[in-house]
């Protein structure tokens, strides 16, 4: 059992690790070489430009003024400078909403912070029952200061009752005025939002084969038939997994080979070689820049017999399509709607925006979609409980004096003081948080086996998995754990009528191992985000080996995300701890509240300057934030129930019965009013744009604006290469009497004239030419649909698939 020394010793450490994290940070972000690690999104955005002046050499590496290493902390008024328009501007909506939870717990837990500690503490440290409980329970000097220490039977348990009353109308009032401005904020995100294809796309799913039909014309006629006055055109889902993985490959190969031919230019009196066997230990010795040109030379091979599978294989094209309108009344009135009588196919939804897609995905069968989330949920199950097993074994450390019970060999190494202090004040926190490194990645990959197409709900998926993991394993997990290894000794050799009270000591005495948590992971492991210790790393690898030119050095910053599927629910863990102990033991609050403010710093720091968020979701992450504090909340009241009715509490303890209740209608309450800004898009909204843009815009053209919105990126990888291909076989042919005089006039001419034809050809077939994958009937097919366009002849090289328009509407 920790005590007050050993969470001194933790404090110590963790305050330590974080100041000198801070004061590296302060140190490493001001010297230029390091500009693009600490201002990535500036570069990004334009805001901030390479350095090209003539200064000296070291000057470029090293900053020599004196002044700004005496403001080591200008950073902290630069995160509060942006006022929250202009952060919403800058980094969108949800990065702003993302800041709002944090300043949301410290309007919640500050009030709560002060009722307790001036009216809890005082009540419980009065109490005095756990100095008659020496012998049979093991507790420290903070157990006293928590409602363990108050004598069963006790009046003063009203004053807790009371307490707990308080603090759940607080956390629901701060939730009600919260949900309702984000929702307000939504609404108006979306109503200011500039032109977007998302607004006026839908994607649909499940769409029936048919032997007459290719999937394309299927669709057509479908929503030319439903949708006869809204709909626009379609853009077909190809499966190009497989020529994506190949791309991956070869820019891996590409980075090899380009470190090898850097490293062969600064030392020329050397090729570099090495063996192909395994690690480079046994096989034969090849030179590595000729090894890597084949193999990425075979590659290119691959990938061309590839792309024409793609663009030829009637096989490639999925029963998924992305479905646009001319307005965004007639997108919604689909994307809400039910587009079938048989329920399971034509199912609809609004279309996440084009770099929320997530492409792998829309390959996967949808019957498969039931059978693989079925899978994943007996998979996150098992995953679940087999960490239970080094969790338990965390709990050991924290609580020596329990397991010196059972294990009494292992006492004298464990009494040493220094171990002892660090054993119990530092090693259990730092433990947990390493077994829960690599667990947010575990959890991304197994929402994307169960299908999601976007980015954004793939991170609420895996934020929902871990929430149950933390609350099932870090919660529960180290609570009865614990409690388990601290009472071993008493359950065996207690009555069994004595092991219910002996429980509901023992958990509040847990408030000291989440204190020595929160510090690690909440103090220190907040100070570790800002310094950017592995961006930063790779980033100088990459620099020192593989960047050549300004874009290779754009490509090798690593900006990153907020990562919400990461720290929502580890959020959502501070809350549940504040609000389970608030009325059982106050003390951990100080240490929630110095996490709050101090994470809210550092995040307002990164979002303005570092993250570059993937997509935009205008805040659908809130009604699940909103959902899982209500939980804690509910968690709370059931916890203090328990506790109290060992108590011996019998006039108080009934009177927790209508917390819960009154929380549930409350949720209730908000879910109807709230939540269907999140879900769904007013037509009234829809309708009240699409004039305002009507009247503002008469002349809009649709039709190019949205022509390949939805394309996937793998075309435009096609368009390069056929590009590059039509460049190179480009044949200049003059007369051979002047050849030697007008080659490199002629050369430069053909290029330009070549380059400029190219863009011509493009552009005329991006915007009006139809693609088919059955060459047989592609001309019938073509005057069905279009008259008088564009044609590709037999010898053309296949072009992407672009996007195929509503034959009856015009340009």
């Amino acid at each position: 059992m920790a005590t007050l020394e050993d969470l001194g010793v933790s404090a110590f450490i963790n305050i330590l690790g974080a100041f000198v994290f801070l004061l590296l940070f302060a140190v490493l972000r001001i010297q230029p070489v390091n500009d693009r690690v600490y201002f990535p999104k500036l570069y990004l955005a334009h805001k901030r430009a390479h350095d090209h002046s003539s200064r000296s050499a070291v000057r470029r590496f090293v900053n020599l003024n004196v002044c700004t290493y005496i403001t080591f902390l200008s950073w902290v008024p630069g995160a509060l400078r942006m006022t929250e328009p202009e952060l919403i501007a800058h980094a969108g909506l949800d990065s702003a909403v993302y800041l709002r939870i944090y300043t949301l717990g410290l309007k919640i837990f500050l009030p709560i912070a002060a009722l307790a500690l001036l009216i809890l503490v005082p009540v419980n440290v009065s109490g005095g029952t756990l100095l008659n409980l020496r012998k049979e329970v093991v507790f420290s000097d903070i157990d006293k200061l928590s409602i363990s220490n108050v004598s069963p039977g006790s009046n003063r348990f009203f004053i807790h009752l009371l307490m707990a009353y308080v603090f759940t109308f607080w956390v629901c009032f701060m939730l009600y005025k919260e949900y309702s401005n984000v929702a307000f904020m939504r609404l108006h995100f979306l109503a200011s939002q500039k032109r977007c294809a998302d607004q006026f796309t839908v994607i649909v799913r499940n769409i029936p084969r048919t032997s007459s039909h290719s999937t394309s014309e299927t669709v057509d006629e479908f929503f030319r038939r439903n949708h006869p006055d809204h709909y626009l055109g379609q853009q077909p889902v190809y499966n190009a997994n497989r020529y994506a993985k190949l791309v991956k490959k070869k820019e891996r190969l590409q980075n090899w080979l380009d470190y090898y031919q850097l490293k062969f230019e600064r030392h020329p009196e050397k090729r570099p070689t090495r063996r192909t066997g395994c690690l480079g230990f046994c096989g034969r010795e090849v030179d590595q820049i000729d090894y890597y040109r084949a193999r990425i030379s075979e590659l290119e091979r691959k990938m061309a017999s590839e792309r024409q599978k793609v663009l030829n294989d009637p096989k490639a094209i999925m029963p998924v399509s992305f479905v646009t309108f001319d307005s965004r009344w007639g997108a919604a009135v689909c994307a809400q709607t039910q587009q079938s009588k048989n329920p399971t196919q034509w199912l609809t939804d609004w279309a996440p925006e084009p770099r929320d897609v997530y492409w792998q995905n829309l390959a996967i069968p949808f019957f498969s979609l039931s059978i693989r989330r079925f899978l994943i949920s007996v998979a996150v199950f098992a995953l679940v409980f087999f960490y239970m097993i080094p969790i338990t074994f965390v709990q050991s450390l924290a609580n020596l004096e329990g397991l010196e019970k059972v294990a009494p060999f292992l006492k004298p190494v464990v009494e040493v003081k220094v171990v002892k202090s660090f054993l119990q004040g530092f090693l259990p926190g730092l433990a947990l948080k390493i077994f829960l490194y690599i667990l947010p990645t575990v959890l991304l990959i197994m929402s994307k086996v169960e299908g999601y197409v976007s980015l954004s709900s793939l991170e609420r998926r895996t934020a929902s998995k871990y929430y149950y993991f933390m609350l099932v394993n870090v919660f529960l997990g180290s609570i009865i754990a614990g409690t388990a290894f601290e009472q071993l000794y008493n359950f065996l050799h207690q009555p069994p009528t004595q092991i219910p009270k002996l429980i509901g000591v023992a958990i509040p005495m847990k408030a000291t191992f989440f204190m020595t948590f929160i510090m690690v992971d909440g103090w220190a492991g907040i100070a570790n985000e800002i310094l950017r210790v592995k961006p930063l790393v790779i980033y100088h690898l990459k620099n020192m080996f593989i960047v050549k030119t300004e874009r290779d050095r754009e490509r090798a910053m690593d900006p990153g995300s907020i990562g919400l599927g990461e720290n929502l629910p580890s959020l959502q863990l501070y809350f549940l701890l504040g609000l389970v102990y608030a009325v059982v033991t106050p003390l951990l609050l100080p240490f929630i509240i110095i996490f709050f403010a101090f994470a809210f710093l550092v995040y307002r720091h990164q979002i303005i300057n570092v993250y570059n968020q993937e997509y935009e979701s205008a805040a659908a992450f809130w009604p699940q934030v909103h959902s899982r504090i209500i939980a804690s909340l509910l968690i709370s009241h059931v916890t203090l129930f328990g506790l109290m009715s060992t108590k011996k509490a019998a006039f108080s303890t009934p009177l927790l019965i209508f917390l819960p209740l009154l929380t549930i209608w409350f949720h209730k309450y908000c879910k109807s009013r709230f939540e269907p800004a999140f879900r769904k898009y007013p037509l009234e909204e829809a309708m009240e744009k699409d004039n305002m843009e009507h009247a503002s815009e008469p002349n809009l053209n649709l039709k190019s604006f949205l022509a390949n919105a939805y394309l996937h990126p793998i075309f435009h990888l096609f368009e390069e290469a056929a590009k590059e291909e039509q460049e190179e076989t480009v044949e200049v042919r003059i007369d051979k009497a002047q050849k030697q005089q007008q080659q490199h006039h002629q050369q430069e001419e053909t290029h330009v004239r070549s380059s400029s034809q190219y863009h011509e050809e493009s552009h005329f077939r991006s915007t009006h030419e139809t693609y088919y994958h059955h060459e047989e009937s592609h001309v019938s097919r073509s005057n069905q649909y279009h008259e008088g366009i564009h044609v590709r002849s037999d010898t053309d090289s296949p072009s992407p698939p672009h996007f195929i328009y509503h034959y009856d509407i015009q340009p």
